[in-house]
């Protein structure tokens, strides 16, 4: 292999709306000759790559754009962890052993894209200054970016981090970068797959038969592919469903649609950005024909589930993550043995008709503080769930609120049409000695084994579950039923936010390993599904 420096280059740039030409050298990889299905990248191979740490630990990755800029993704930041916490290194090939070519640098900004929406993952893009500038070498250069127009078909790319080898499996020692090809996979696919969660500013990419993926800790990271002698960052490492599943390609913020807001904070001239041409064939192809996961009607409430006992149907579930349930602990408290009891959810292809899918009860969790809530522990990983947030912001529904509560359907005409949504309205609690944990709406007729329907208002587009029903064996009616008179009383979910994030979070998967989620998750919300549970930051 021949190496040469890149002495001096001007790029430039011809995009429709006028010369957006750039004076900066960028996409020079002089030293290129796991990620998920990954093998170990050369020193000097990916002369931008950045490591991000937090209080000394890799948490993210990123690109560097210039001598003083790095590009990462704004949900690496949402903790209040103070600019001093972080560092940046370049030139660095392992996390643990000597790296001769590195440099490091504090961060003196964080800029995040002002419309950065956290729970829809859409743009999600951050500016991170460095303290001082850095000096190119054959093992630390910026990398081009995608210009406005730029057009990506079935091209492969590759993508590089530190990030977990697998869903809760850290890279293993002496954790050196990783390397791996990917397939662009077209936006209309990708938003059938994600059912509808993808927008204009993010891509995909991945094998749709799995296998190949960025995973957790690989954020922030550059997808980038060549053309001509120029290395060009498509995209940023956002999230994804799992790590390299079939059917669910790696998502990834759209570099080319931030050509201005990047350039508003850089500056026009400081980043080299090229217009990428795809000259492969358009991939036209549609969603494959596989089942999705959906409770109720076709796609209704895909996250509704029938709790049973010994086939006996019980109480109402929400499907919370890949592999638990979540109801109300008088469901199940109430049971001497736990065997029998399984969780039923409605398979709806795509063609509408319906299966039921059944998996057993393998464990049973309850919150030791303030009980009421219970998480089901299935024997069966569910991997596609719909648009639901759990409420774990604390009061955000005051009264006057319109609200619904997915409960039995009276009828139940039609099998695969179990549940059925009650509107109602959110009104004070008139009840004596409030616990302060509940939330109250207008008075609904309902049964024993409604006991742990959901009470979902909209919320920014979105479903958000901020209440759970709890009724006690012995009564037709919700808790404190005696001083109860023109309301109907559900337990609020936000006081169990850390008891859902710590058993989700540290119970072991069945498939072996902790279930994976965002910092963001874990301290303010748990997301469901957008995409779903495992469709977590990375």
């Amino acid at each position: 292999m021949m190496f040469w420096t890149l002495s001096f280059v001007f790029v430039i740039n011809v995009l429709t709306k006028g010369c957006d030409c750039q004076s900066l050298a960028c996409g020079s990889a002089p030293l290129n000759t796991k990620i998920v299905g990954g093998t170990n990248a050369s020193a000097g191979a990916w002369p931008w790559q950045a490591s991000l740490h937090q209080y000394g630990r890799h948490f993210c990755g990123g690109s560097l754009i210039n001598s003083d800029w790095v590009l990462s993704a704004a949900h690496c930041f949402q903790s209040s962890s103070s600019l001093s916490a972080y560092t940046v290194y370049l030139g660095r090939q392992s996390q643990e052993l000597f790296n001769q070519h590195e440099l490091s640098r504090n961060v003196s900004q964080i800029i995040l894209h002002p419309e950065y929406n956290h729970l829809l993952n859409d743009n999600d893009m951050a500016l991170l200054r460095l303290s001082s500038p850095v000096t190119f070498s054959n093992y630390i250069q910026p990398v081009c970016l995608a210009a406005e127009g730029s057009t990506f078909n079935s091209d492969t790319m590759w993508v590089t981090g530190w990030g977990h080898v697998n869903s809760g499996e850290s890279l293993p020692s002496p954790q050196i970068l990783q390397e791996v090809d990917v397939p662009v996979v077209g936006n209309s696919k990708c938003n059938c797959l994600y059912k509808g969660s993808i927008t204009d500013n993010m891509m995909c990419a991945g094998p749709l038969e799995g296998g190949k993926d960025s995973c957790q800790g690989d954020s922030g990271g550059p997808l980038v592919i060549k053309q001509g002698s120029n290395w060009i960052q498509a995209g940023v490492v956002s999230f994804g469903q799992g790590c390299a599943l079939p059917n669910f390609p790696g998502v990834y913020a759209r570099v080319s649609k931030y050509q201005n807001w990047i350039s508003q904070h850089v500056g026009l001239n400081n980043t080299g950005f090229i217009r990428f041409n795809s000259t492969t064939p358009v991939n036209n192809e549609t969603c494959p024909t596989q089942p999705t996961l959906c409770g109720g009607s076709a796609g209704s409430w895909p996250w509704m589930a029938s709790v049973t006992y010994n086939n006996k149907r019980m109480c109402v579930g929400t499907l919370v993550s890949d592999q638990f349930v979540m109801t109300s602990a008088s469901c199940v408290a109430r049971l001497t043995d736990m065997n029998g009891l399984a969780v039923i959810l409605n398979v709806v292809q795509w063609d509408c008709s319906s299966i039921t899918v059944q998996a057993d009860v393998t464990n049973v969790f309850f919150d030791d503080v303030l009980g009421n809530v219970a998480l089901l522990q299935l024997s069966y990983l569910f991997n596609q769930v719909g648009n639901l947030v759990v409420d774990m912001f604390g009061p955000s529904f005051g009264p006057g609120t319109q609200c619904s509560v997915i409960g039995w359907s009276p009828a139940e005409v039609m099998s695969f049409l179990p549940f059925r949504e009650f509107q109602t309205t959110i009104v004070n609690c008139d009840l004596s000695g409030n616990t302060g944990i509940n939330i109250c709406t207008e008075r609904l007729n309902v049964q024993q084994d409604d006991d742990g329907s959901p009470l979902l208002c909209r919320w920014d587009g979105m479903w958000v579950q901020t209440g759970i029903l709890s009724i006690s064996p012995d009564s037709q009616t919700s808790p404190n039923s005696t001083a109860q008179i023109n309301s109907t009383v559900f337990i609020q979910i936000s006081p169990f936010s850390f008891f859902l994030t710590n058993t989700l979070y540290n119970v072991p998967s069945i498939l072996g390993g902790a279930e994976s989620f965002s910092p963001l998750s874990l301290n303010y919300i748990l997301l469901l599904s957008l995409p779903a549970l495992l469709q977590a930051f990375y």
